[in-house]
């Protein structure tokens, strides 16, 4: 395939539009996504007007780009969770630390030193409902999701399952 005045001009106008690299491919036809990323990098066309993904969440503020509004792309939030105040380990009546043999369900099960050595113990301050940690050590080990995207399985990786059951049926 070659790049005639014509397709160059369809390049440059689907690349200001937003478009990826993929989607141009699939429009233009006759071209693969790695093509298009090489003539966009020859021709220079490094920035973009508008996004190439669209923005969820709230509208953003128009801008002038080149004498034409464009929206700016919406600022991603991302939620702040404070991490609670530190608590020292908790020490029992007797002034002793938390052990394995001395550890009640109520009581916050972090591990603080190494195990074979003699000062080891546990956290012991009060858990927090359902969860075997404070909540200090709680925010510590238990993180939010992070977002993922989904993938689809390899069809070819499949394959070999899918023989596998049929010479077993």
């Amino acid at each position: 395939m070659a790049w005639t005045d014509e397709r160059v001009e369809q390049l440059k106008t689907l690349w200001a539009e937003g478009l990826s690299a993929a989607q141009i491919a699939n429009k233009m036809g006759g071209v693969t996504r790695n093509a298009v990323i090489g003539k966009v990098h020859r021709l220079g066309l490094s920035g973009r007007a508008t996004p190439a993904k669209p923005q969820r969440g709230r509208a953003a503020p128009e801008l002038k780009v080149n004498g034409e509004a464009r929206r700016a792309p919406a600022e991603e939030v991302k939620p702040v969770i404070p991490e609670p105040e530190f608590i020292a380990p908790a020490t029992l009546d007797t002034g002793d630390q938390v052990t394995v043999a001395t550890i009640k369900n109520n009581m916050c099960k972090w591990p603080i030193g190494d195990p074979a050595t003699d000062d080891f113990h546990f956290c012991g301050q009060t858990t927090l409902p359902g969860k075997s940690y404070c909540a200090y050590h709680a925010h510590m080990a238990f993180q939010p999701p992070q977002r993922r995207t989904e993938r689809r399985p390899d069809p070819r990786r499949l394959l070999p399952n899918r023989e596998k059951r049929r010479a077993a049926g």
